[in-house]
């Protein structure tokens, strides 16, 4: 390619972004627009302060229980659970799989199902896979115990959680009594 030809393209370019420009500008002047003084309508916001965001997280950890699992049954949670199947086993004596087997999970010790690696978050944890326990964590894993390898969004309506951890207590050699 000859300097001729490089010149011809470089003309061209600057061609089309002079009349893009020049398009632009010759909009403004035949579409032009004048701003009202005063807008047509003004939205009011409040400002929230810090106090009540930090009341709002207590309120949301504070959950009712027995309401919770009132709400869920466990023929939906069979269903909901098939979300749950392609990295968790539920059949009892099922193996591992991405994640742990979840028979007799509901009262276990949290991180502590035999020959499954657990995060470090988990196997520190300390507390029992109690109902409340479960709640929080399947609304947000990564929220709830922070530095858990779980990689799940999490469950946000409340009758989806209720019916899981029912369809996993019912899933145990000896089911914990309902709140």
């Amino acid at each position: 390619m000859d300097s001729f030809e490089i010149n011809k393209i470089v003309a061209a370019v600057l061609l089309v972004a002079l009349l893009v420009i020049g398009i632009g500008k010759l909009s403004n002047v035949i579409f032009y627009v004048e701003k009202p003084e005063k807008p047509g309508y003004a939205v009011e916001v409040q400002q929230a302060s810090s106090t009540t965001a930090a009341t709002a997280v207590v309120e949301e950890e504070k959950v009712d229980i027995a309401a919770l699992m009132a709400l869920g049954d466990v023929a939906s949670g069979e269903n909901i659970f098939k979300k749950c199947a392609a990295c968790h086993s539920i059949n009892k004596g099922g193996a591992h799989k991405i994640g742990p087997a979840l028979y007799n999970v509901v009262g276990r010790k949290i991180g502590s199902a035999a020959e499954y690696k657990y995060s470090n978050a988990l196997a520190e944890y300390g507390k029992d896979w109690n109902f409340e326990e479960l709640n929080g964590f399947l609304l947000k894993p990564s929220k709830w115990i922070k530095g858990t390898k779980m990689a799940y969004a999490g469950l946000r309506k409340e009758e989806d959680r209720a019916s899981i951890i029912k369809y996993l207590n019912q899933n145990s050699d000896s089911p914990l009594q309902l709140p």
